[in-house]
């Protein structure tokens, strides 16, 4: 990475500081041969419950419910986390395509001219880039036209999605996805592994510039907000021992996102918006198997996507994580066919 210090990177800087806690954090694992793990946790101020689900190719879906909306025949099998049962958070396809979406207070979808454009619900987002793009490169392609509008519903008593996101695929190919007053910026991660909330990503990126020239080795920022829990993550997923073990990939990438979780529970006096972790993911692209890590319950478990039928007519798959609460390990016999979620347009 580039090291240097500037105004701008101290203006950044100054601001993290400042900034109040909010949620979530990912972590780009780099192992040996081809061996990648999307580490990410969900982090809020109250429980948002989570439900996997299994959908294979084939169905037909739908963009919003509002007219217009954008139509699509899914091309791949994926595996989505649905929080509330009602919208993807994240997911991962059959490709190993892998797409998380993290709070980031910043963001702003649309403008005057987006208005007209096809809606596209935030409910079903991921949905539509992890069915129909097997590569993170295709899904650039597809979000630089920006043919649509999008937005959704208000969550945990009006809470607006503002949201950015992680996409990375097969290759270790990483970007971030971000809406700027109703533009789309698409940042190349590069040789940056990790990525959490706000400042969005340019004064983020100068933050990591400069704890990389201050090195990690004796110190690191320690508290819980967002800029200090990237550099803590982006820092430890460079000096960890790259693997092709597929068990201890994912306990290495899991080991260096906790370092980066905020504890269940913790609070701040005066400090409302202080969000704990509530569960946590990690995707091992190259085996394509999903695990989820609920921090109240006592075991990870994962769905293996190999394991999965995912031909055109086979059901959709559900986990109810509200009642499995004892899985631990290979869990892709517990999912159940079902309908499907009903989105929260």
């Amino acid at each position: 990475m580039k090291k240097f210090f500037t105004a701008a990177a101290m203006a950044a800087i100054l601001f993290g500081m400042n900034h109040r806690a909010e949620a979530c954090s990912r972590v780009n694992y780099h192992g040996a041969d081809s061996t990648f793990v999307i580490a990410r946790c969900l982090d809020w101020k109250t429980p948002i419950p989570t439900n996997l689900y299994v959908y294979p190719r084939g169905i037909d879906k739908v963009s919003d419910n509002k007219p217009g909306a954008i139509h699509w025949t899914s091309k791949y099998g994926a595996v989505y986390a649905v929080s509330y049962d009602g919208g993807i958070t994240e997911g991962m396809n059959e490709k190993g395509l892998v797409v998380n979406g993290l709070f980031c207070k910043g963001s702003v979808y649309s403008n005057e001219n987006t208005e007209g454009r096809p809606p596209m619900s935030l409910a079903v987002f991921v949905a539509w880039l992890l069915d129909l793009n097997e590569t993170t490169d295709q899904c650039v392609e597809v979000l630089q036209k920006h043919d649509f509008n999008i937005g959704g519903a208000t969550f945990d008593g009006g809470t607006v999605s503002a949201l950015h996101w992680g996409i990375t695929d097969a290759s270790g190919k990483s970007v971030i996805v971000e809406f700027d007053n109703g533009e789309i910026k698409i940042n190349d991660m590069g040789d940056y592994w990790a990525m959490t909330n706000d400042p969005q990503w340019p004064s983020m990126a100068a933050i990591l510039n400069y704890w990389e020239g201050v090195g990690g080795v004796n110190m690191l920022p320690g508290t819980v907000k967002s800029p200090d829990r990237c550099v803590r993550a982006n820092f430890f997923a460079h000096h960890v021992e790259a693997t092709d073990d597929p068990d201890l990939a994912v306990n290495i990438a899991r080991s260096v996102l906790v370092n980066s979780c905020v504890p269940y529970t913790y609070l701040i006096q005066g400090e409302p918006n202080v969000s704990s972790t509530q569960w946590r993911s990690y995707a091992d692209i190259k085996h394509r198997r999903y695990f989820f890590d609920i921090v109240t319950n006592f075991g990870i478990y994962y769905v293996d996507l190999n394991q999965c039928l995912l031909n055109p007519g086979s059901p959709i798959l559900k986990l109810d994580t509200s009642k499995e609460t004892n899985l631990m390990g290979d869990a892709t016999k517990a999912f159940k066919a079902h309908p499907g979620f009903n989105p929260m347009w």
